[in-house]
């Protein structure tokens, strides 16, 4: 791990509105021969059934999609603003149509579980929970529905534990 110091789950801290809703993040899945990733800026972090998880939601038209429901593992990379180009590109862009990651200029570096950037900041390891598709009967407020979902393509919800936190140098 390359510049990289592992840190308790117990010492992380960090504001995830801030974070999260503002800096945003990458999500990765996949392995050394083939991942994807994708800018989220919706997300959270928390405790559910007595571990650290975090939250993350893709919409079932997003390639990474596909590397999430495939492998056990996911991560979620923080950047600082420098990397601002890198994060607009991998959410305006499909991994499908093309290296993504390399036209972004990240280097991909690999835990034995998930693919990470060397360049990120911050790097959260997360074991897969639970999933759940997003249905339009659950929401209690109509209009958030109608303001998000218009092609009705409910979000993909995944819940991870958190299992390990990388913080650069």
């Amino acid at each position: 791990m390359p510049d990289f110091k592992e840190v308790p789950v117990s010492e992380f801290s960090l504001n995830p509105f801030t974070t999260i809703g503002k800096e945003w993040m990458l999500i990765s899945a996949g392995n050394a021969e083939q991942c994807n990733t994708m800018t989220a800026s919706w997300g959270g972090l928390g405790i559910m059934w007595n571990k650290p998880v975090s939250t993350i939601y893709i919409r079932p038209s997003r390639y990474t999609l596909e590397f999430l429901n495939r492998e056990s593992h996911y991560s979620l990379c923080v950047f600082d603003e420098s990397h601002r180009e890198a994060l607009n590109y991998c959410g305006s862009h499909s991994g499908r149509d093309g290296d993504k990651i390399k036209a972004a200029h990240l280097s991909p570096a690999f835990t034995e579980n998930a693919p990470y950037f060397k360049e990120a900041k911050l790097v959260l390891i997360c074991r897969k929970l639970y999933r759940q598709t997003m249905a339009p009967e659950c929401f209690l407020d109509s209009a958030v529905d109608k303001a998000n979902y218009p092609k009705k393509d409910y979000h993909e919800m995944f819940i991870g534990e958190i299992e390990k936190v990388l913080k650069r140098g």
